[in-house]
């Protein structure tokens, strides 16, 4: 077995070698094609693991350079790691009130301001000072308004900037709010101000650190075909186009993915229209009602990768576009003739899951599952090149390396994993693979949607109205929120905090048992 590797090694390399040391071909043009190749590819395998959170680990970013690795948690702590060497270099208390779902690295920054966003709507931003590298905890206000007959509970949260003074303190200031959760925070490629955020309130935000504060773009809403009001768009992606960062797309609780041109919106808020300048939807889900997106990732071409809550993945080039809205397709003639590549053989239901693509080409495709596998396909003809077990139950979010060909993926476990190329027999598709990807197509279809009687909808509805009121009751007490109340939009100071120090406002909170959001 060991012969047959290496011999397929030899055949695919050795003339890149020959033309590398020769100089016909440079060294970057080497390690291009060697990072690319699908042997390499079939070699990932589990590198290694970095233990020190307490809860689930929902986000992991590399950060410019590729030396660094960000994570964030249920336990809403926010560390970072010499993934190199697998040791963690930093930890602090994100002051959020909830999982934290997103951690970015600002890019030209030294590495030392880190963007979060999480389960309680806040997005908070960590500015620091000092030479090397230091972690604050941030702060953050709560409000809950009951309107009139207690039928909706309204979270409105603080977006706050924390700056680190020379006294080791931290000083922050409100930048925005959102009223509910803030699954994705998109980073303007190689600016170190600018980035936005969605939430499942529906709303589009751009902030500039420069200036301190966030401007409301637009409210995300259904196309109205009826009579009827349109439905707030619960957004769950939004990332920018690479080539041109004038353009952003957005994902959420329909059916479309939508394209913007932040030129067509005006910084003071005061923007009345969410119409895009582009959709992208397969055919057969046009006008569905039981799917909704749940990862967008764009490759250096503009190509526009869609994952869909327990359907597929799909691939769309930039002219399979539906044009600004669906209700302007009158017949199935006026629809692109090419369809989308479809990636298969994994499930997406039990969590809002990301996609990505990998190699520095962006040669290959790939997704967690509820299977708990790691899948990668070839991006040209949607063959899987890679199956592999990473997680006990469910892989979230994978994040490519910048550079080589590695990457780290998190999950429910409460670690992050690291994988790499590996020597070993393993075989790059596990024996049972047809058994895995039969039980998650099974699984899928076994999720048909039914039909509901509205005295059951009702019934349900009540039902949660009545979690929601219990958990803000045992979780947030009366003279909590006066004190929230009263802090109003003043700065608040910090100290830094080093190492995992639980807070003592939740005294004995078990991180042990991850949400599934």
């Amino acid at each position: 077995m060991e012969t047959t590797n290496f011999k397929r090694i030899k055949h695919g390399f050795f003339p890149e070698i020959i033309n590398c040391e020769m100089r016909v071909s440079s060294p970057q043009t080497f390690s291009r094609h060697f990072s690319s190749s699908q042997v390499i590819v079939e070699k990932i395998d589990l590198y290694g693991e970095l233990n020190g959170h307490e809860g689930c680990v929902n986000a992991v970013e590399f950060n410019f350079n590729g030396d660094i690795l960000v994570s964030g948690s249920d336990d809403k702590h926010v560390m970072l790691w010499n993934w190199a060497t697998k040791t963690k270099t930093l930890c602090y208390a994100s002051g959020h009130l909830d999982n934290i779902f997103q951690a970015r690295i600002m890019p030209l920054t030294d590495d030392k301001r880190i963007i979060t966003s999480s389960a309680d709507g806040q997005v908070n931003e960590c500015s620091m000072l000092f030479s090397f590298v230091l972690m604050a905890r941030m702060y953050s206000s709560l409000w809950i308004q009951l309107s009139g007959v207690p039928s909706r509970v309204f979270f409105l949260y603080q977006v706050r900037l924390g700056e680190i003074l020379e006294n080791g303190q931290v000083k922050t200031r409100r930048l925005g709010k959102h009223q509910g959760r803030v699954h994705s925070l998109a980073v303007e490629p190689g600016s170190p101000h600018i980035f936005f955020s969605c939430g499942e309130d529906g709303l589009v935000q751009h902030y500039d650190l420069r200036c301190g504060s966030a401007s409301k773009l637009f409210h995300c809403f259904s196309f109205k075909e009826t009579n009827s009001p349109p439905l707030n768009i619960r957004l769950n992606a939004i990332i920018i186009d690479p080539r041109n960062p004038n353009y952003f797309a957005i994902g959420g609780s329909d059916e479309y993915a939508r394209v913007y041109d932040i030129r067509r919106y005006r910084s003071d808020g005061s923007n009345v229209s969410d119409e895009p300048v582009n959709l992208f939807c397969p055919r057969h889900l046009l006008h569905s009602n039981h799917v909704h997106i749940t990862g967008l990732a764009y490759s250096k071409a503009s190509e526009l990768l869609v994952s869909y809550n327990d359907e597929l993945i799909y691939l769309f080039q930039k002219n399979m576009g539906l044009g600004p809205s669906p209700l302007s397709l009158e017949s199935e003639t006026q629809l692109s003739n090419e369809e989308p590549q479809v990636y298969a053989g994994h499930r997406n239901s039990r969590t809002v899951k990301g996609v990505s693509f990998f190699g520095p080409k962006d040669e290959y495709v790939m997704s967690g599952s509820d299977c708990g596998h790691i899948f990668i396909w070839r991006k040209k003809d949607a063959k899987l090149v890679r199956v592999m077990v990473g997680d006990r139950r469910i892989v979230n979010h994978l994040e490519p390396h910048p550079c080589m060909p590695f990457l780290a993926t998190c999950g429910f476990d409460k670690d992050v994993k690291l994988w790499a190329p590996m020597a070993g027999d393993a075989p790059a598709l596990p024996k049972n693979l047809k058994k895995i990807t039969e039980s998650n197509r099974q699984n899928r279809e076994d999720q048909s949607p039914a039909t509901l009687a509205p005295d059951v909808i009702m019934h349900v509805v009540r039902l949660q109205r009545r979690q929601m009121f219990g958990y803000v009751e045992r979780r947030y007490s009366r003279s909590d929120l006066e004190s929230d109340e009263e802090d109003g939009d003043e700065d608040y100071m910090s100290g830094i905090a080093n190492d995992i120090t639980f807070s003592e406002e939740y005294p004995g909170e078990n991180f042990g048992d991850c949400k599934i959001s």
